[in-house]
């Protein structure tokens, strides 16, 4: 397994009228917290596609257990559970400033060569990073 957290502060404009934050949003909290987990495992999103690789998202799901509020700090656990193949899944807890969860997700997202347009298994690259990051 590997797992990362990520902080980050709710945004005015981010929250609908009642300053809770507007459910669109959090999906661009995802992928910022995916970004940041494979930065942390030594390599950028834009490094993996110079190398030739797309991530698109092919699932998205997410539960709302309480809302995020203006100003909130949250905190993102983001977690890869499964060795990927053609598909890598993530994982998600988003914690609100008292340490309540307040949101459970996951996505899917497959390898896709930049080049041929077509459906790849993970690259020997990013696989090696995952192995090296692998806590049982």
């Amino acid at each position: 397994m590997i797992h990362t957290t990520h902080s980050l502060r709710v945004r005015y404009g981010e929250t609908d009228p009642m300053k809770y934050v507007y459910y669109g949003n959090y999906a661009e909290y995802l992928e910022v917290a995916r970004v940041e987990l494979f930065r942390e495992l030594g390599m950028s999103y834009d490094e993996i596609e110079n190398q030739g690789i797309w991530l698109p998202v092919s699932e998205f799901n997410i539960k709302y257990l309480k809302p995020a509020r203006y100003d909130e700090l949250l905190e993102i656990n983001t977690y890869i559970k499964k060795i990927p193949g053609v598909r890598i899944e993530f994982e998600y807890e988003i914690y609100n400033s008292s340490k309540v969860k307040i949101t459970e997700a996951k996505t899917t997202l497959f390898f896709l060569s930049s080049e041929t347009g077509k459906v790849i298994r993970c690259p020997s690259f990013l696989m090696d990073l995952i192995r090296q990051n692998w806590i049982d």
